[in-house]
């Protein structure tokens, strides 16, 4: 290899770098510092390990060199937030050679307002959650056990979770209504709805570039519904709707938004099934299992949609830990991630915002076609 080259090597590793680091949480990277490179020990070696695991392979020795110097700069960002979250588990993911900056752009994907900021608005047809009674929530619920919950989906390399978070509560929702367990079209969403915020101009479902959960119920309850997965199977890409209507599997009757109260959102979590919600996925690349508490989460960057389908009294956390009670969280990046596809947060606090932004769906009991 001529100087050139390896010049050019050089100078697109230390890119890398310096990109990670300009592209993780200010707060995070004030609080904990890299430290000592303990983290890199046999960072190759686990590299192999990882290309082996997740079936990675690059185009040329360039990008492979990139992307290791992409890893390594993650096994620090784990270390921080494994110093950070504690009573979690963090580390090496299927998301390890991507910069924070590329994992948000390619696997978040709650719409951003005109404004910058990202809020849970009513639509014409939805009004606030009532409030429940509280008083005799169980302890530990949820609705997997009792057959509300479809298999662990996989949104790929497109910002679409919003979608999936969306047909989750309406599974649930139609579940709940008929008995009967539907996996629903996220696909459809993508395709055909861009719907938009009348009070925010540009502000659209725009599927893989994102979207937003309530939005997307206006979307069904003006279209007539949703059709099933295997109906309209998921690319994973932007495409033209093709949605049938006499097709339709399951439809919204009404929907809602849930108040910022944990118990309340508890309650409309057991009587209304799987809920939609927001989360600040910030901790979300690098984490194995466990239950994520983080120190430090912002709660007011929520950038990624997930299901919300129970709830445990404590979790397991290391013996200088005392144990948490926490959500259980639906995710849609596959059972190769977190647990089985599963996310635990601790409750209390609105710990990376989970409760700011939480919507549930009821689902008519017949479809009018």
């Amino acid at each position: 290899m001529d100087r050139f080259s390896l010049l050019s090597l050089l100078i697109l590793a230390l890119t890398a770098a310096c990109v990670v680091r300009a592209d993780e949480d200010p707060l995070i990277r004030q609080v904990v510092s890299d430290g000592e490179d303990d983290a890199l020990l046999n960072a190759d070696h686990h590299f192999t390990l990882f290309k082996s695991k997740y079936g990675k392979s690059y185009a040329t020795q360039e990008e492979h060199d990139y992307r290791l110097s992409v890893f390594k700069a993650n096994l620090r960002r784990a270390k921080r937030h494994q110093l950070l979250d504690p009573s979690a588990v963090h580390g090496v993911t299927k998301f390890s050679d991507l910069t924070p900056k590329e994992f948000r752009r390619t696997f978040l994907g709650i719409r951003k307002s005109s404004s910058g900021k990202r809020k849970l608005k009513l639509p014409a047809d939805a009004h606030a959650a009532e409030i429940l009674p509280t008083s005799d929530l169980p302890s530990d619920f949820d609705w997997r056990d009792y057959g509300a919950v479809t298999g662990v989906k996989d949104q790929g390399s497109c910002g679409s979770c919003w979608s999936f978070s969306t047909t989750g509560a309406l599974e649930g929702a139609n579940f709940l209504a008929t008995g009967e367990l539907v996996s629903l079209s996220e696909q459809q969403l993508v395709d055909c709805d861009h719907l938009c915020d009348p009070e925010e101009a540009g502000a659209c479902d725009s599927g893989c570039n994102g979207g937003l959960m309530t939005t997307a119920y206006e979307y069904v309850l003006q279209s007539g519904g949703l059709e099933k997965e295997k109906d309209y199977p998921y690319t994973g890409k932007d495409g033209t709707c093709k949605f049938d209507k006499s097709k339709i599997a399951a439809a919204v009757a009404n929907f809602s938004v849930v108040s910022l109260d944990e118990d309340q959102i508890a309650a409309n979590l057991v009587k209304h099934g799987p809920l939609s919600v927001g989360i600040n996925a910030v901790f979300m690349q690098t984490y194995i299992g466990g239950v994520s508490c983080p120190y430090i989460c912002s709660k007011r960057n929520l950038d990624h949609g997930v299901l919300l389908v129970g709830y445990g009294a404590a979790g397991y956390a290391p013996i200088r830990f005392k144990d948490k009670p926490y959500w259980i969280v639906k995710n849609s990046w596959g059972e190769n991630w977190g647990e089985e596809g599963y996310y635990k947060i601790c409750r209390g606090n609105n710990i990376c915002g989970i409760d700011s932004m939480v919507s549930t769906v009821t689902a008519a009991s017949t479809i009018k076609q």
